[in-house]
């Protein structure tokens, strides 16, 4: 589960004889594997590509690649498994969920701080299901480890709370058998298992090198080392006569006997505990239970309104007293995001059924722990200040590029900060977040838009949601006199338009922006102006859909427009287009009370209407 041995691990789904599986977790009759495949390692299209990929390749338990992910991974999947086994574990089914977690690890995972805040967790929950193994072979790319790294790691972890045994020779089977021995009698605390190891073991010219980690052996050292190992000198991805009946007789008759078994339990728990059972296949299949959305709120107009991070936290609650798999938490920050689940305990240390959790101040660590999470199937949420996407961007990247239906709560939004200043104001974020194959991003525009971005996020199977919202109060717009917010399902709507459909002009706007520009019409209404206003609350949804109704969103034949968004204007040119006006934030914010910024920066219903009236003049042949 970490960047070690790449090809080592493809090669073990090859002898193992894993079967492939299909896109809906069906089994198929083919390898995981194919020997081709290994031929083909790194190569375009291959199913061993240069590091792990969950989604790719059966058989590869997550997506590793920079260091410290697997780690951090890990202890999402430790606890999920304490979770599972709370809620699922019944009598005369105590072992139904009973699995260990074991990653692997090198120099450099130590070395990242992520290690550090996931095995920092894992301590204060007190994970003994999570084993991690570090393989320390003292070498990184530059160099020997000495050139940056004198640490004791055992020490480290010990502090930690952590149970750390040694293990002073990778080649001494019977100390490492030791080493998980001690593993599996500790009942109280995760286990490091620090192993000394010599990387390019064998190699006559390369061993302990940071050559044999940065570039291949070549082929004389490879044909030198064979020798070494007694190995046939120009054999090329031999496989002995033999081995693959004794990796059929050893592993998989092992792993074959022991998933009859639980399949056979499964069976009859899904006697004696339906109503869990069918949790269970629901959840494995990344489905929701029928009704989960019955008791969405539903909000009535108010000039006032509220925060998006308050009425998301709202729905939240609503889902969750349905969606039983369904929970997370935040960096320290559950009280300003609103994410605490109402009515439910804490997942802790004694108590791992509780569904709230208190990941601390761990921003980088949370993400990728959530990505851990979800491999489980459980779904879960990480919650913070939109702003600190700046620490979880590794771990963001990899909910997407590993397909996982992860949703991140990120208020804070944007200058509506206010007076916390530059530092927190995301100005950038946005496009940031934008730009990320695979992300599904929602910033709704009130409260009914947030039902909505929640009904999308929910149905998501192989993205992650992000959630971007508010805090200060934004108006509920009254849905009698505009456009139903059912229309956030398809990224982008008219939510108000010109007498007769045929505008002159088009206001563009995404979340806490969209009622300044519906202040706009109205007074541009008033003048005799023709305009409509389209909430965008994503982006992504919208170029999801056909062009003929892109066009009727946005007619191509008008090209008076107008964006506004209290973030960078990056990306807003593929809608109002290259003579189009974006009223954005082109600098870093300020600290200051949230209207002295809007008036500041040109967020005022003014400033819209201004720049309406001259692109609409600009527009004219």
């Amino acid at each position: 589960m970490s960047n070690q041995s790449f090809s080592d691990y493809h090669s073990v789904l090859h002898l193992a004889g894993v079967k492939r599986a299909g896109k809906n977790h069906e089994i198929l009759d083919a390898p995981a594997v194919p020997l081709d495949e290994i031929k083909r390692f790194r190569q375009l299209g291959s199913l061993c590509p240069g590091h792990p990929e969950s989604h790719l390749t059966t058989g590869v338990e997550t997506t590793t690649g920079p260091l410290g992910q697997g780690f951090a991974n890990s202890v999402g999947m430790a606890l999920a498994g304490r979770w599972l086994a709370s809620r699922y574990n019944q009598p005369g089914f105590e072992d139904l969920y009973n699995f260990n977690v074991y990653a692997l690890g090198g120099d450099g995972c130590m070395m990242e701080g992520i290690s550090s805040e996931a095995a920092s967790l894992a301590a204060h929950l007190k994970l003994s299901n999570l084993c991690w193994i570090y393989d320390s072979n003292r070498i990184t790319i530059e160099g020997g480890t000495p050139l940056a790294f004198s640490e004791d790691v055992g020490a480290r972890f010990a502090a930690y709370g952590w149970n750390v045994t040694h293990v002073t020779d990778a080649n001494d089977l019977d100390m490492i058998r030791g080493g998980f021995r001690t593993f599996l009698q500790t009942g109280d605390r995760p286990t490091l298992i620090v192993v000394n190891s010599h990387i390019g073991w064998g190699s006559p010219h390369k061993q302990d090198s940071h050559t044999a980690h940065g570039e291949p052996l070549g082929e004389e050292e490879v044909r030198l080392t064979k020798r070494n190992y007694g190995w046939p000198e120009d054999a090329k991805f031999l496989v002995p006569d033999g081995v693959y009946e004794h990796f059929q007789s050893g592993i998989g008759k092992r792993g074959k006997e022991l998933r009859g078994a639980w399949s056979a339990r499964f069976d009859s728990y899904k006697t004696k505990c339906p109503a869990l059972a069918d949790e269970i296949s629901r959840m494995e299949n990344r489905q929701l239970p029928d009704g989960w959305d019955k008791d969405l709120p539903s909000f009535p107009a108010d000039a006032k309104g509220l925060a998006t991070r308050d009425s998301s936290g709202k729905v939240e609650n609503a889902i969750a007293k349905n969606v039983p798999w369904f929970f997370g938490g935040s960096a320290d920050l559950a009280p300003s995001t609103k994410t605490l689940l109402s009515g439910v305990a804490d997942f802790e240390a004694g108590n791992y059924a509780g569904r709230n959790m208190h990941f601390g101040i761990r921003e980088h660590a949370m993400a990728a722990i959530v990505n851990g999470m979800s491999l489980t199937k459980v779904r879960p949420f990480g919650a913070t200040f939109f702003v600190f996407t700046d620490y979880m961007r590794g771990g963001v990247r990899l909910s997407a590029i590993s397909e996982l239906p992860v949703i991140y709560i990120l208020t804070h939004d944007s200058i509506g900060v206010g007076e916390d200043g530059p530092t927190h104001q995301p100005i950038e974020h946005l496009a940031m977040v934008r730009a990320t194959p695979g992300l599904m991003v929602l910033r709704p525009a009130d409260a009914n838009e947030v039902v909505e971005a929640w009904k999308v996020a929910m149905q998501l199977q192989h993205e992650p949601a992000l959630l971007i919202l508010t805090r200060q109060a934004l108006p509920t717009i009254d849905r009698t006199k505009f456009a139903p917010a059912a229309g956030l399902a398809r990224g982008a709507y008219v939510l108000a338009d010109a007498t007769g459909g045929k505008p002159d002009v088009l206001l563009l706007a995404t979340g806490s922006e969209v009622y300044l520009c519906v202040d706009a019409f109205e007074r541009l209404s008033k003048e005799g102006i023709k305009a409509r206003v389209v909430s965008m609350p994503s982006w992504e949804l919208f170029e999801n859909q056909d062009q003929a109704y892109r066009d009727s969103v946005l007619p191509p034949g008008v090209k008076a427009r107008v964006s506004v968004e209290m973030a960078t204007t990056f990306g807003w040119s593929r809608y109002v287009g290259v003579s189009g006006h974006s009223i954005g934030m082109r600098s870093f914010g300020a600290s200051a009370p949230l209207k002295d910024l809007q008036k500041h920066f040109g967020f005022t219903v003014e400033n819209i209407v201004a720049a309406a009236k001259e692109q609409i003049q600009l527009a004219k042949p």
